[in-house]
């Protein structure tokens, strides 16, 4: 093997090892750079998190002054007012025409219906989706569980009229939010 031949390995060596400390160095400065960056970043997207939920649960329960976790409790919250339990703002889940439908719905203590949001769901638009909008949404209000049932007739203000051409996605929302009242009264205690 010639001299020149010998360098020219070595110089090759030599370039491959170049490379290879630089993609290194460059993958080391990149994840530095993230984990600065997800370390200045996270706690302020958690904070903005804490702050969505804590507008989500103010908007259902406009006169409450704090909410404050339920020990013992998944993703359960208690309004106070004047320090007093006002309401309870718990976690609803239903399977509706388009898949599964979740929501928030705001709870008295004794198992009065004041509000709910829908979280996520994937009606029919025009149709299903009507399930999160008023007027369906107004008829929940001030009802109990048992009055929690979907009717047809128009006559009946009792229960809760179906959405027109989406009886599924009526029954699943109703259900869901029904389900929560359930729960409530249950951890509550109230009849």
């Amino acid at each position: 093997m010639s001299d020149a031949h010998v360098h020219a390995h070595e110089g090759q060596n030599d370039s491959l090892f170049k490379i290879a400390l630089n993609l290194t160095l460059a993958c080391f400065i990149s994840g530095a750079i993230i984990a600065g960056t997800y370390a200045f970043t996270n706690p302020i997207a958690e904070k903005k998190m804490v702050q969505l939920k804590e507008d989500a649960m103010k908007d259902l329960v406009k006169d409450a002054e704090t909410f404050q976790p339920v020990e013992g409790k998944d993703n359960w919250y208690v309004a106070v007012k004047g320090g007093e339990e006002i309401a309870y703002v718990v976690p609803g889940e239903s399977k509706g025409y388009g898949g599964k439908i979740e929501m928030l719905v705001a709870v008295t203590p004794d198992g009065k219906v004041i509000d709910y949001n829908i979280i996520k769901m994937n009606e029919t638009p025009g149709l299903g989706d009507k399930g999160a909008k008023e007027p369906f949404k107004t008829q929940f209000a001030g009802k109990a569980a048992e009055q929690l049932e979907v009717t047809k007739d128009p006559s009946n203000q009792e229960n809760i009229q179906a959405l027109t051409g989406a009886t599924i996605t009526s029954r699943a929302v109703t259900k869901g939010v029904r389900d929560a009242v359930e729960e409530v009264t249950e951890f509550t205690g109230v009849k």
